[in-house]
């Protein structure tokens, strides 16, 4: 109508563990259109978890056209949409051929627990315990770094690319920015320290990487292409889609889901802490400017890094548990408890507790702040009495447990204890799993009733890009409406005695089949050797 202002919408991608999404956004922060797709999980031996990359490029680019289709039969012109953002799963890890632009191998899943012997390898290198210092990670199997060790000592293509200096390596943003600019052509090789931080060669201090760090895993930069490190908001450094009904439209801003998440939730001072409830379940806490290297199993990460926007880099401790929505698929797929998901609560709450079962849901190991990559899921307590609702309260309980032991060593680790946490993806959609969360870690739980927060962030970097908002403070009211409560209501005495119970569960799944793995290895060892 005449005399309106001109709308302005960002166009947010979202590629998680298990699906890609495209969402179109208002000013406000109010989804206006979207579209979601399922990808293929490949499991191909016990503990490996891998996607095709090219599937995440081509879902992507479906959600893009489906969300444009929907968001313009609404009215709209795509030419309103100024900006696409970019959130991604984090340690997933994916090699192509740099002059081809083709992908060698399958991505290796953050989940993927293949590299485990390799771990043990590295633990004990001269080196090892200084790691932490420089990048913020121990050494385990979530990281990137052993997952393309693992690709450089089992793939003949992937071998022959390094030895050749044609091996590219990318997180799924620098995957995704490289094949959406159009590949080789334009060659758009970038990541952000959000990113880059989850691969073991990025310094925290310094967001470069770090010649230290890389000698440490025996790479050869003169090999192997790494993206070149970027900040998380930036309005030339990303390209534009080359292709679709967005084409020519920027890429203004990428975030590693949890930061973006962090981001959506407005986390932006420090002490702000969010809780996303996805695949896996992971706590960020904004320590501020300055990066503190957890004492107590936490990793130390970069929340967000907005300099193009001449903002300071500002870091986050994390938490990251392992197991948590996929716990629930399990229950779902491999038990046949529920047709859907979202029937979880409704089984759990057909009885009134876990009737004393005790879930340890280490299906990738623990992670923190345990980080134990021999534990296995273990259900304890079993007796004649026990009913499919036990096991799925109990099932909710194990991320709501990893999660108190999460704050538990913030509050060491800070010195402060949190006051709220924020909440969202999947599991948050359970009022019953959030009563748990609030009762066993004894301070509200807050949670907003528009719970697309990783792909919010994802916009709102973009938008910092070209300039739809200028400062934190434009962002107060975004996504305030309408947010739950939830306040503790059993006393911490209860709360304290059932996780006395869980953490003697998890000292009981400690090393469990660790031995008959070790046992595997050497006769997989034996038997290359005889071959030869």
């Amino acid at each position: 109508m005449a005399g309106e202002s001109p709308k302005v919408f960002i166009g947010s991608i979202d590629n998680g563990t298990t699906s890609s999404r495209f969402l179109i956004f208002d000013q406000a922060g109010t989804p206006v259109a979207s579209h979601q797709i399922e990808f293929e999980q490949i499991y191909p031996n016990p503990g490996w978890h891998e996607h095709n990359p090219a599937e995440l490029v081509s879902s992507v680019e479906a959600c893009i056209e489906k969300a444009c289709k929907e968001f313009g039969s609404q009215g709209h012109s795509l030419s309103d949409i100024k900006v696409v953002g970019i959130t991604n799963q984090r340690e997933t890890t994916v090699v192509w051929d740099s002059e081809t632009g083709e992908h060698l191998h399958n991505a290796i899943v953050w989940t993927d627990t293949r590299t485990t012997s390799i771990v043990r390898e590295l633990k004990a290198r001269t080196g090892a315990g200084d790691l932490t210092d420089l990048c913020g990670l121990p050494l385990s199997t979530y990281p990137s770094s052993t997952k393309l060790l693992w690709l450089l000592r089992n793939d003949d293509k992937v071998k022959k690319a390094y030895e050749q200096g044609r091996l590219a390596f990318g997180t799924v943003d620098a995957w995704l920015v490289y094949k959406l600019n159009g590949g080789p052509a334009k060659n758009v090789f970038v990541s952000d320290p959000s990113n880059a931080s989850r691969t073991m060669w990025m310094n925290i201090h310094t967001l470069e990487y770090d010649e230290q760090l890389i000698s440490f895993f025996e790479l050869d930069t003169k090999k192997l292409h790494l993206p070149k490190i970027v900040p998380s908001s930036d309005p030339n450094a990303y390209g534009q889609l080359a292709d679709g009904p967005l084409k020519g439209v920027r890429i203004g801003g990428v975030l590693g889901d949890q930061s973006a998440a962090l981001v959506g939730q407005c986390g932006f001072s420090p002490g702000r802490a969010k809780n996303t409830y996805g695949t896996g379940c992971f706590l960020l806490y904004n320590v501020g400017e300055k990066p503190v290297i957890s004492k107590h199993g936490l990793l130390a990460t970069v929340a967000y890094d907005f300099r193009g926007q001449n903002i300071p880099p500002v870091y986050a401790l994390e938490g990251s548990i392992a197991v948590a929505g996929s716990s629930v698929k399990f229950l779902m797929n491999n038990l046949g408890f529920f047709r859907d998901s979202a029937q979880v609560s409704e089984v759990a709450s057909s009885v009134k507790d876990n009737g004393g079962c005790v879930f340890v849901t280490a299906f990738s190991g623990l992670f923190a702040p345990y980080w134990i990559d021999d534990a296995k899921g273990t259900i304890f307590g079993i007796t004649a009495h026990t009913q499919r609702g036990h096991i799925a309260r109990a099932t909710l309980e194990a991320t709501c447990f990893q999660t108190k032991a999460i704050l538990d060593a913030m509050e060491k680790d800070s010195g402060h204890k949190l006051e709220e946490l924020a909440v969202d993806g999947g599991m948050s959609n359970s009022d019953l799993c959030m009563q748990t969360q609030a009762d066993l870690i004894q301070i509200p739980v807050d949670r907003p009733s528009m719970r697309e927060t990783t792909a919010l962030g994802a916009a709102i970097a973009a938008g910092f890009a070209v300039g739809v908002w200028k400062s934190f403070d434009e962002l107060k009211e975004i996504n305030r409406e309408g947010r739950m409560y939830f306040k503790p209501q059993i006393l911490r005495k209860q709360a304290d005695k059932m996780y006395r119970r869980w953490n003697k569960a998890v000292e009981m799944c400690r090393g469990w089949g660790g031995d008959d793995e070790e046992e595997e290895e050497e006769e997989e060892e034996e038997g290359k050797k005889e071959g030869d």
